[in-house]
């Protein structure tokens, strides 16, 4: 097997292990049995062990020594401090895209729009959520700032399994379309103060609903 394509199984393998923590079918604390998980999911133990180690970067896994990985639990003041920064990069990103934006970039992200709001509600919520996502990595991108588009890339992944729990409460496709349109209609226009504006407006809540959801979560384990 080529080193790309064996790149590419440990990436798929990597999704569908994200997927199943993400729709809760491995949860907190749960052990993730190399053999058994790879088993299960029909790869050999080398993707595996690679889906893990991609995993344990975005926080999602967490490794012991001599025992078997267990799912991350999410952490209040950890996520809400990463969420702080994401914002942060999010603005940034908005600032630099108003300038070097090709309309390439901004053409994909008005197709990300109008396919959130084509299957918002026919999409299961966990697809619906990284289309969502996408349109967020798609203005990193358009900054063409490679340093920032990859520091984003980690902090949205770090914030991947908290921030799903929070928009899965808080689905409306009304309001999400409005206002991931408000923020590339600032970006069309070039207008920092807007795009940053509703790029504020649709993150306000953030830190509070992440918060609020890994309370409930610990809430419901008794903690």
């Amino acid at each position: 097997m080529s080193e790309f394509s064996s790149q590419n199984l440990a990436d798929q393998t990597a999704l569908k292990l994200r997927r199943c923590i993400l729709r809760g079918d491995i949860k907190p604390g749960d052990p993730i049995k190399e053999r058994d998980t790879a088993i299960v999911m029909g790869v050999s133990r080398t993707p595996m062990r690679e889906a893990i180690r991609m995993l344990s970067k975005e926080g999602l896994i967490e490794l012991r020594p001599s025992r078997s990985p267990i799912v991350a639990e999410l952490d209040v003041t950890s996520a809400t401090e990463q969420a702080a920064v994401l914002i942060a990069l999010e603005n940034l990103s908005v600032e630099l895209a108003c300038e070097s934006a090709t309309k390439e970039d901004l053409d994909n992200m008005q197709q990300i729009v109008e396919h959130m709001d084509a299957n918002f509600y026919d999409f299961d919520p966990l697809d619906m959520f990284e289309i969502d996502m996408s349109f967020h990595t798609a203005i990193a991108k358009a900054s063409h700032n490679s340093a920032l588009a990859k520091t984003h890339q980690a902090f949205q992944q770090r914030l991947w399994h908290a921030r799903y729990l929070a928009a899965r409460q808080r689905r409306n496709r009304d309001r999400v379309v409005a206002q991931h349109t408000s923020i590339l209609k600032g970006l069309k226009m070039r207008d920092k103060r807007a795009a940053c504006s509703a790029v504020g407006a649709h993150l306000s809540q953030l830190a509070e609903d992440i918060r609020q959801q890994i309370t409930n979560q610990n809430a419901r384990k008794g903690k």
